[in-house]
């Protein structure tokens, strides 16, 4: 029989290139698995992180089979982003991709007597034929998902493929309210005498069907009379089992979860799920938790799940590579309708094995997670025009589909466009659905564009199904004010934002999805932004989850049945003025305030209910009642706000801007821009016009006046905006850059020669 044996304890551990050792160090490290070097300075804010080829290493002994023979096998649930594994000094499997599952046979190379040393070179050092390359997320390294060795007979189920679990089950539910359960498993070293016996259960352990198949064509469709359906609010569970027998004996045994349901999308009806129009809403996740790093575990994993279920959503995008199986399984029992994808992500590199790397992760994503019900969606790429728009690029994702649509007809795919893709162009109409990462009202516009620019793209292709796959902006719950502003990283705008968003995606069913950008705040080591370094701030939650920020709510009011009244602002606790602005999020219908146990008022309202209060002096206390639900705050009004409720770099920039419109002296910014040969503008890339220091000083000024993004050369997210031309980020800047701003930035450039 199989016998799977954990090996997460009692590793070696060193954090340099040591070269492979030939006994088990005695002078490294002791660390368990799950395990990254860069839990802390992925996003600890020092601008970088170690990336490296790093050394694991273990004892093991040898495990036995019962009658002898048998084989055993490494499996490495996941390293960052290479690896290489050593068994008793040779090698015996290197895998590039750090998110997927891989195995390789030891059985030639293990002892029959005494101890084995097993060591993993894991590599987190950018290599050109690997995704991802340039991404807006800390690339960690590390055993951080766990290691186990499997032993089986020599006939056994194929460990092999590409990671996968080695039974394939697609159920399919009839009219009559049965459904077909087509099941194929994959047999290795088995002769006549073996056969495959696959039994049924449902999620409270009865046997409800069965089939017997020859080990050499082990294909069956099994039929299972009213099936209880697999949906969102009863994500209902079968389990699939194959036993590899030899007469009167179970070699081998393999089980797996299944879940019966149908779905669709429509392009005016949205996501269809068991015949039930039902628009996806909810969020991206990240798999990263504060000095965790990815090391997370299973506890950590399902518990990510519970605070998203709680929101009540009821749909995640699993950003932006392979998740852990933990979280896969959280999914299934939770019901969530879930976007899977791979680190296709940015920049296209036009290496040929770049391309074969995307083929190798989308193959181990779907044949790893076949059978997870959650899984609707296979994701090819995401904001992948970043680097530009090439005719490879286009054919390149045809082919993606395609391998997506062989592996898996029974599922949608998708892809997510970076905002400024073209309404026309080659990238439409190559998945199955769409969706757009739109950040109006952060990086560019205001967040009224968002709406109309919706129904024009709806307008114009009624025939793609459209989504929403990233949106939001980063609240930082340290910022506060009465008058919150875009890039003021306070939590009130935040919460303005999402309340709008929220409003005109509930408005709008027919978009088949929509996922908030982000559910949790993550580790991107690049960025230095609203005073937070080394992460994205984007989360409705904290990177620790300890604190759920105010625009947590207001989707916790739209999306979740169970009555809620929320108070907004208790970080916001010391204010100053005459009157002050109270807002409550709550999906009941009325909503009383009280200041200090006196009723102020009563309002009836849409989810968002919004007071006026003047408050005592000194401390005060506002209650919210809606029904018998309570939520209650204290403020203190004071004659000054603190002076860290404001970012500094809010009023930086403003007079950044200023002082930029005055070196421009008598120029006509209403004039036509021109773009003479030979001289730097904003038609050139990043990379171009870092050659010229001088260019390069008034680009990176432009980009942190409009954006508050720094640019330097080979640091940060470079690597991301190297090949974009100014005239494009000034796209993305939008409304950010003021009238005039992005003709006068191409008015300097073009007084600066090239090759100067």
């Amino acid at each position: 029989m199989r016998n799977v044996i954990n090996l997460n304890k009692d590793w070696a551990f060193i954090q340099q290139d040591a070269g492979l050792p030939q006994v088990m160090p005695s002078d490294w490290t002791k660390v368990d698995l799950p395990h990254t070097w860069n839990a802390i300075d992925g996003h600890d804010g020092n601008g970088s992180y170690d990336r490296g080829k790093y050394w694991y290493a273990k004892t093991f002994e040898t495990p036995k089979q019962p009658l002898g023979g048998g084989k055993v096998f490494v499996e490495i649930l996941a390293a960052g982003q290479q690896a290489t594994v050593y068994v008793n000094g040779k090698e015996v499997v290197y895998h590039e991709g750090g998110y997927s599952t891989f195995r390789a046979d030891i059985t030639e190379v293990c002892k029959e007597e005494g101890e084995n040393l097993l060591v993993v070179a894991c590599d987190n050092a950018r290599k050109e034929s690997v995704y991802p390359q340039s991404a807006d997320f800390t690339f960690y390294g590390g055993l951080y998902r766990g290691v186990n060795l499997i032993s089986v007979p020599d006939a056994h189920f194929d460990l092999e493929y590409y990671g996968g679990p080695g039974i394939q089950v697609t159920p399919v539910p009839c009219d009559c309210g049965g459904a077909k359960f087509d099941i194929v498993s994959y047999v290795k070293e088995a002769d006549e005498n073996f056969t495959v016996l696959y039994s049924i259960c449902d999620a409270e352990g009865k046997e409800v069907a069965s089939a017997c198949r020859p080990a050499d064509s082990t294909a069956v469709t099994v039929y299972v009379p009213e099936v209880t359906k697999w949906d969102i609010d009863n994500p209902y569970l079968y389990t699939v089992t194959a036993r590899l027998e030899r007469r009167n004996e179970t070699y081998d045994e393999i089980s797996v979860r299944a879940g019966v349901r149908s779905f669709s999308c429509d392009p005016n009806k949205g996501f269809i799920i068991n015949g039930v129009e039902t628009p996806l809403r909810g969020v991206s996740r990240h798999q990263d938790q504060l000095y965790k790093g990815n090391a997370l575990t299973r506890e950590d994993h399902f518990e990510d799940a519970r605070i998203i279920k709680e929101l009540g959503a009821n749909t995640i995008r699993l950003a932006h590579y392979q998740h852990s199986q933990d979280f896969y399984d959280a999914c299934d029992e939770m019901g969530f309708v879930v976007w899977a994808e791979i680190p296709f992500i940015s920049v296209m590199n036009n290496d040929l094995e770049a391309h074969q790397n995307c083929i190798s992760q989308l193959k181990e994503l779907i044949i790893q997670n076949y059978n997870h019900p959650s899984i609707c969606f296979w994701g090819i790429s995401n904001e992948i025009l970043i680097g530009g728009i090439s005719e490879q690029l286009v054919e390149n994702h045809k082919e993606l589909n395609a391998l997506a649509k062989e592996l898996d007809p029974s599922r949608l795919t998708t892809i997510a466009h970076v905002s400024m893709t073209p309404i026309e162009g080659p990238m439409h109409y190559i998945t199955d659905t769409e969706s757009y990462n739109h950040y109006f009202g952060w990086y560019g516009g205001k967040m009224e564009d968002n709406g109309p620019w919706l129904d024009n793209f709806h307008k114009i292709h009624p025939n793609i199904c459209l989504g929403v796959s990233e949106y939001g902006c980063e609240g930082i719950i340290t910022y506060h004010g009465p008058n919150p502003a875009c890039k003021d990283y306070s939590e009130e705008y935040q919460a303005l934002y999402h309340e709008h968003m929220a409003k005109v995606l509930d408005e709008r069913p027919w978009i088949w999805s929509s996922h908030v950008w982000n559910m949790f705040d993550f580790g991107c080591a690049a960025r230095d932004e609203g005073g937070v370094a080394g992460r994205n701030n984007k989360g409705l939650v904290t990177m620790d989850r300890k604190i759920k920020k105010d625009s947590y709510y207001i989707y916790k009011a739209y999306w979740n049945k169970e009555p809620m009244v929320h108070l907004c602002g208790k970080r916001y606790a010391q204010r100053a003025g005459e009157t002050t602005e109270i807002r409550v999020y709550s999906n009941q219908q009325t909503v009383t305030l009280f200041l200090n146990g006196e009723k102020v008022e009563e309002q009836t309202a849409d989810k968002v209910f919004v007071f006026t209060v003047a408050l005592k002096d000194g401390f005060n206390i506002i209650t919210a009642q809606a029904g018998d639900l309570k939520d209650t705050m204290t403020l203190e009004k004071v004659e000054k706000e603190p002076e860290i409720y404001v970012l500094p770099e809010v009023n930086e920039r403003a007079e950044g801007v200023a002082n930029w419109f005055s070196t421009v002296g008598d120029m006509d910014l209403k004039a036509p821009m021109e773009f003479p040969e030979g001289m730097y503008s904003i038609k050139d890339s990043m990379e171009e016009i870092a050659k010229n220091p001088e260019a390069l000083e008034i680009a990176a000024k432009a980009i942190k006046l409009t954006m508050n993004m720094t640019v330097v050369p080979g640091q940060g997210m470079w690597d991301m905006m190297k090949g974009m031309t100014l005239d494009r980020i000034g796209e993305m800047a939008g409304t950010l850059a003021p009238e005039g701003f992005v003709e006068s930035l191409n008015g300097k450039l073009i007084k600066i020669k090239k090759g100067e």
